[in-house]
């Protein structure tokens, strides 16, 4: 007997929706508590308050992986501005596969539904951030055409910086 291949559908999620929400915020916990996310635990805060406030966020856009109807992938996303295209950009803020669905091809997948809506979106161009030391989501990542920012490599790479406010 030969079994089917898992059914992988990727969709926009709604933020009014509990299914989704709650398939979120449990996808995004299990990307937190990975040591590639901060190995921590998403805060009661953010658990409560992170889907009201994508909602509230203009140009936010979260895609949802399925596999078999278990959701196992999540891309969080916002739609910004690129003054230098004087286009829109999208943002891929968060990005990840459970560690159970690695391997399958659904991260590529996942990505290149991102790539689809920012399309639609009329996006001239896609960024996110990665650890230097996560070498298979930078596999990912180049394998989908990413590549680190430079406008001049007389310059220097691009380094994303942070200052936390609290």
């Amino acid at each position: 007997m030969v079994s089917a291949a898992p059914a992988l559908v990727i969709e926009l999620a709604d933020y009014a929706d509990p299914r989704d929400a709650a398939e979120l915020v449990a996808l995004l916990d299990a990307y937190a508590r990975d040591p590639m996310g901060g190995g921590e635990p998403l805060s009661d805060y953010a658990r409560t308050h992170c889907v009201s406030g994508l909602a509230a966020t203009p140009g936010a856009f979260s895609l949802i992986a399925r596999c078999d109807g278990e959701a196992v992938a999540l891309a969080n996303c916002f739609t910004t501005f690129s003054t230098f295209a004087a286009a829109p950009l999208v943002n891929i803020h968060d990005f990840a596969v459970l560690p159970q669905a690695r391997g399958k091809g659904i991260g590529r997948a996942l990505m290149q539904a991102v790539e689809t809506e920012a399309l639609k979106r009329g996006a001239a161009k896609l960024t996110l951030e990665v650890l230097s030391g996560n070498a298979p989501a930078r596999a990912l990542y180049a394998a989908c055409g990413f590549s680190d920012y430079q406008l001049d490599p007389t310059a220097g790479q691009a380094m994303f910086w942070q200052k936390r406010l609290q």
